[in-house]
């Protein structure tokens, strides 16, 4: 019989690795809170420390990658609980034009940048499909620390975040398909109209159907029954998305979204909820750092397309995603652009795709992962600048840690919504 009390072997080793991990992901944002940078980026650096690049003391495997993919799951999730369906769709026309242009100008950057190389077509596609991508839950991490999810921005970016996740996926379809040899339009499209009608489901249906019965919940005699029916709803959804082929984190954004409402007063489900999130969130940071081998940047040629890919990556969401948001003034538009850069585990997973199936070399992989980490550590620190006048106007930090930008007094956020 397994003593429950004193566990030995692989028990013992898998509990080490995730002592270190949570250990050192708080460690570092707590050193970066008070240097007044964002906790995201030690805890993403936390990863690259304690993993294979540099002191191997924790290796990415199974575990730490479903540790992972629940955090990310419930980052999401308690965004969503923070954004009313209603705030999305006042600003849907605008983030449907930043979601449009920030797959069109990082696709066709990456594409052209590939060729220029050397890189043949399907190489080049691929590195265009990793540019496309969106980790959103970076971005919405830094906005929730600052208290800045309902500023009109970052609604904009949340709601440009669910559409690029969907049209992302579908090129990913589109460049999977041609790597085979065969374009299957017919499951493509599918995948497309499935995805638009469950968002849209969900939006209008499953929230107001949600919001009414939500006090029914109360009745039931399990504890915390409102928690439990909230998070059951989450994995349920986040597992409905994967099925019809969309990330299961946008159904996890789904799900918080149309409990917002149903939850906005009750104060114990986003205690609840906030305590499982911060317990899983640093895995999923960890986890990102981890993915990262240093040692495959020993060749001049690798570092150097590793650089240029990031600087193009960074450059083509902002100026992308920015001009979508045009007429905002040019702070909104960049911190639209910077909201949109952090390509995170999306990216990875793209060039994991394309390695598997054998058209990705492992350079080229180690480029997207670069640039994937990197965009998503770069990120952070500028979107605390571009937001600092908010978070000041707002009363989330002092006026001294506004980075310089002073808020304009009496400035009326909602009227760029």
């Amino acid at each position: 019989m397994t003593n429950l009390f004193f566990a030995a072997g692989a028990e013992v080793t898998t509990l080490l690795s995730l002592f270190i991990m949570l250990a050192a992901a708080k460690v570092m944002a707590e050193i970066f809170e008070r240097l007044r940078q964002p906790a995201v980026v030690g805890e993403i650096l936390a990863g690259i420390i304690i993993g294979p690049s540099a002191l191997k003391l924790v290796a990415p495997s199974e575990l730490t990658g479903a540790l992972a993919e629940l955090g990310v799951i419930f980052l999401l999730f308690t965004v969503g609980l923070e954004t009313k369906p209603s705030a999305i769709l006042r600003v849907g026309g605008r983030a449907m034009t930043v979601a449009v242009l920030g797959v069109v100008v990082p696709f066709a950057g990456g594409w052209l940048l590939m060729r220029a190389w050397g890189g043949d077509q399907i190489e080049a596609l691929f590195l265009g499909t990793a540019m496309v991508a969106t980790s959103v839950g970076i971005t919405a991490r830094v906005l929730s620390m600052m208290g800045l999810l309902d500023a009109p921005t970052s609604r904009i970016i949340l709601g440009a975040a669910v559409i690029d996740d969907i049209l992302g996926l579908l090129v990913l379809a589109v460049v999977s398909s041609l790597a085979a040899g065969e374009v299957k339009y017919w499951e493509i499209g599918a995948t497309a109209a499935a995805a638009v009608a469950f968002t849209a489901f969900v939006a209008f249906v499953g929230a107001p159907a949600l919001t009414r019965i939500a006090p029914r919940f109360a009745k039931l005699r399990i504890g915390n029954a409102l928690f439990v029916i909230s998070l059951v709803i989450c994995l349920g959804l986040s597992v409905a998305a994967a099925k019809i082929g969309i990330a299961a984190i946008i159904g996890a954004f789904l799900a918080g979204m149309a409990l917002a409402e149903a939850v906005e007063n009750d104060h114990d489900v986003h205690t609840q909820t906030s305590g499982v999130t911060e317990f899983l969130v640093p895995f999923f940071l960890v986890n990102i750092g981890m993915q990262l081998d240093l040692q495959v940047f020993g060749r001049a040629s690798v570092a150097v397309l590793a650089l240029i890919v990031t600087v193009i990556a960074l450059l083509t969401k902002l100026i992308g995603c920015g001009a979508g948001a045009w007429g905002m003034g040019w702070r909104r538009m960049a911190q639209v652009g910077v909201g949109m850069a952090p390509r995170g585990e999306v990216g990875i997973v793209v060039a994991l795709i394309g390695l598997q199936l054998g058209v990705v070399e492992q350079e080229l992989y180690a480029v997207v992962l670069f640039m994937s980490v990197a965009t998503t550590l770069i990120a952070p620190p500028f979107l605390r600048m571009l937001f600092a006048a908010e978070a000041a106007a707002h009363g989330k930090v002092a006026p001294e840690d506004a980075g310089g930008i002073v808020a304009v007094p009496g400035e009326d956020l909602s009227r760029l919504g």
